[in-house]
């Protein structure tokens, strides 16, 4: 028997099918056979016996090499267990836009992977919603990659960095819940779009909220804490509650029907269709206080 395989792997889902075309091989291989028998039990003499002792096995054993080339037919069985696998790990390697430069997770904010996913879900959210978005955040940890290299851009990047179905929701936060939203999500170094965040480090090294603005530089806002203010995060921050407790305060928490990973996906789809490449992008939506800090800037 012999499994043919011509599909390009790109990522841990290889492993899988690898596994699964072993098992069901060595299901079916028949060139050995064995007979059967009860394990002999000890000699009646002995105390703690009570049936006779059998004799012994007699085995008969039948081998065979046969060797394994193209001249052995796909299996029918095989290849029907595969078919509907091969389609899906065929689609993982669709390229699905360019990347100029390469992104990377590392730092407050995840670095420009965290920028750059945080961009994503933001922009996706919009369309969603058909109006703008103030600001997204997502957990840094969520983020299964540390690095993308610049290049082709293939959808099982965007898998193999968000392996997770966390999804998309919107909700609505007072001025004040927001500043406590945001204090956790710079002392986790969270990823976010929107914001211009300036933060410190204490003297046990941990990262506080210094200050936050929103608007074009030339119109910067603060935060109101007695204003209300609509937001995008995902799911598995409201309810994990914990550190993000004031999430579960949220009024108006709708689900946008989309994950993290189809979000980022159409976002470097729409911005292909564009003509556009993804760009790194580091632009001071986080900026470090020295002057206020106890420790240095924290890598």
């Amino acid at each position: 028997m012999i499994v043919k395989y011509r599909i390009r792997f790109t990522c841990s889902v290889a492993a899988i099918l690898l596994c699964l075309i072993a098992t069901l091989a060595q299901a079916q291989q028949g060139s050995a056979t064995t007979t059967a028998r009860p394990t002999p039990t000890p000699a009646s003499g002995n105390a703690n016996s009570s049936t006779p002792q059998t004799k012994p096995l007699d085995i008969h054993v039948k081998a065979s090499e046969r060797a394994i080339d193209e001249s052995i037919k796909d299996d029918p069985a095989v290849e029907a267990v595969i078919a509907p696998y091969a389609a899906k790990v065929r689609a993982l390697d669709e390229t699905i836009g360019k990347l100029s430069g390469e992104l990377k997770k590392g730092g407050m904010g995840a670095g420009s992977l965290g920028n750059f996913v945080a961009d994503a879900l933001r922009n996706r959210a919009q369309a969603k919603l058909g109006k703008p978005v103030l600001l997204a955040v997502t957990n840094g940890g969520g983020l299964r990659k540390n690095q993308i290299t610049e290049g082709d851009l293939k959808a099982s990047d965007i898998y193999e960095l968000l392996p997770f179905e966390n999804a998309l929701v919107s909700l609505d936060l007072t001025g004040e819940q927001l500043l406590r939203f945001l204090k956790i999500a710079v002392s986790h170094r969270d990823a976010q779009s929107g914001a211009r965040i300036t933060y410190r480090t204490n003297d046990k090294k941990e990262n506080e909220l210094v200050s936050v603005k929103f608007g074009d530089r030339d119109n910067e806002k603060e935060i109101d804490p007695n204003a209300t203010y609509t937001i995008v995060t995902i799911d598995y921050l409201v309810e994990r509650g914990g550190d993000y407790s004031m999430l579960k305060e949220a009024k108006n928490i709708h689900p946008l029907g989309l994950t993290m990973r189809d979000a980022v996906m159409d976002y470097v789809k729409a911005e292909t269709a564009a003509g556009r490449t993804i760009k790194p992008t580091l632009d001071g939506r986080f900026r470090f206080d020295k002057s206020e800090s106890k420790t240095e800037e924290p890598q």
